[in-house]
């Protein structure tokens, strides 16, 4: 079932309630494929099949977010050279990414420019502490969208809120588990071990801790803004007024960043492989394009 089978209501409603979050994108029976994961020795069938009860390591937490960043790099930059780049809440008709028409609106192009190098740099800190020398190493390199995803505004809405949902679940779920791995709070009782086998201390897991915060402030940033492009009050059917509507963000039912049914990464699992009614989208082409309509953003992950 491609995006436009169903209504864009019924779409929104459904890809943001992360318990139907995997059939809600019209990929019911979607096959997970087994995908190998960088230095865990795992899959990502196995990761979206294993009991939630099981703890995730730091590594794990590491490289669901590398996948989850790389998937955001995807998904940006396409939404900035396809079709809906000329929404007149966007660039407008004959507008583009770096030429936005006197009817577009930079600022909303801005930030999913802005957006695209915010997530590029995400991934480049997560790769580093997971001792991948090169993207191309990367546990993905293809992702999966509803076809039609990046034709026009109306189908790539619901899609950029629901996953910037997630990632701010994902991101919070990872303080606390980083949290509950300093003190040694069961289940999380075993010494963290970094990729290249030294263990973690104390004052490093509390500084992921606080990097993961950092993230998930931007991706806030981003469901906020995402929220703000189109006009007021309601988008198809969705109410977007205030664009910043929730008092606290929220993991909704997640568990864990990676173990189990209610992980991050399960939540994800639609993306990861082909389903009827999906495109694929090369990561490796969208970041090495990505300097041509991305805005560099500044700062430095606390230390």
């Amino acid at each position: 079932m491609a995006i436009e089978d169903i209504t864009k209501s019924e779409l929104y409603n459904k890809i943001v309630n992360r318990r139907s979050f995997m059939t809600g994108i019209g990929m019911a029976g979607l096959g997970v494929a087994a995908v190998g994961l960088s230095g865990c020795g795992s899959s990502m069938t196995a990761m979206a099949q294993s009991n939630s009860s099981s703890a995730d390591t730091a590594q794990q937490i590491f490289t669901a977010a590398l996948i989850a960043e790389d998937l955001a790099t995807t998904m940006y930059y396409n939404a900035l050279i396809g079709g809906m780049i000329q929404d007149p809440n966007l660039a407008g008709s004959g507008g583009t990414a770096t030429s936005v028409t006197v009817g577009g609106s930079v600022a909303n192009v801005g930030y999913l420019r802005g957006a695209l190098a915010e997530e590029i740099s995400h991934a480049t800190l997560l790769r580093s502490v997971l001792n991948i020398s090169a993207s191309t190493s990367d546990p993905v390199q293809t992702f999966y969208f509803p076809t039609g995803t990046f034709d026009n505004l109306t189908n790539f809405f619901p899609i950029l809120i629901a996953l910037e949902t997630a990632f701010i679940a994902a991101y919070m779920t990872a303080v606390q588990e980083f949290s509950l791995m300093i003190g040694n709070v069961s289940p999380y009782t075993s010494s963290q071990m970094s990729a290249s086998g030294q263990a973690y201390t104390a004052t490093q897991l509390a500084s992921f801790a606080k990097i993961s915060a950092a993230i998930l402030g931007v991706e806030a940033e981003h469901r906020t803004l995402a929220r703000a492009i189109p006009p007021p009050p309601t988008f198809n059917g969705v109410s977007i007024l205030p664009s910043d509507n929730v008092c606290y963000e929220s993991t909704d039912t997640l568990q864990s960043v990676y173990t189990g049914m209610n992980s991050a990464a399960a939540a994800l699992q639609p993306f990861l492989a082909q389903g009827n009614g999906t495109t694929a989208f090369s990561f490796q082409t969208a970041l090495s394009n990505s300097a041509s309509v991305q805005l560099a953003c500044t700062g430095m992950p606390p230390m």
